[in-house]
């Protein structure tokens, strides 16, 4: 975690580091380090937020491919918050991680990307719920859900990674 006064003074490319940890696309990261310094947190989260609704569809690619499958986060050090993130899922009982498992599955071979949740605070029950209901969403509607799931994330693990 950071201060703003650090991220505002920060090396460019530390401050690109911290932003890809947010957010994976590295053109969001470097147009936000370019905008430093920014006021206040609040400044830098709608400039963040600004950010990551121009991006286009390769840069969500990018920015989405990063994120582990719910109930599967990357081993420790490889991702500092997709543990934290989904503990209320990894702590559900097997029967519903197993089934949790099964639907990323099938998620993933009707719309060739992981299932993407923003999952602080919900339990594996939700998570699954709301999996199998997304399954049966159209392409168009689960790519909108899913950005707007992916920017929910975003903006949580800004606020996690600079504080005022």
């Amino acid at each position: 975690m950071w201060t703003l006064g650090a991220f505002n003074t920060a090396d460019a490319e530390d401050a690109v580091e911290v932003l890809t940890a947010c957010c994976a696309s590295r053109a969001w990261a470097e147009k936000l380090a370019s905008g430093r310094p920014y006021g206040s947190v609040a400044a830098l989260r709608a400039a963040a937020l600004a950010g990551f609704d121009e991006l286009d569809d390769a840069e969500i690619a990018v920015a989405h491919a990063a994120h582990p499958p719910i109930g599967r986060p990357k081993p420790a050090g490889e991702d500092q918050w997709s543990r934290g993130e989904q503990s209320r899922a990894l702590a559900a009982d097997a029967a519903v991680r197993a089934e949790i498992a099964d639907v990323n599955a099938a998620y993933e071979r009707r719309f060739g990307r992981v299932f993407l949740i923003c999952a602080t605070g919900l339990t594996g029950e939700e998570i699954l719920a709301e999996a199998k209901r997304r399954l049966g969403s159209d392409d168009m509607t689960e790519q909108r859900e899913s950005v707007a799931e992916l920017r929910k994330i975003v903006a949580l693990r800004l606020e996690k990674a600079v504080r005022p």
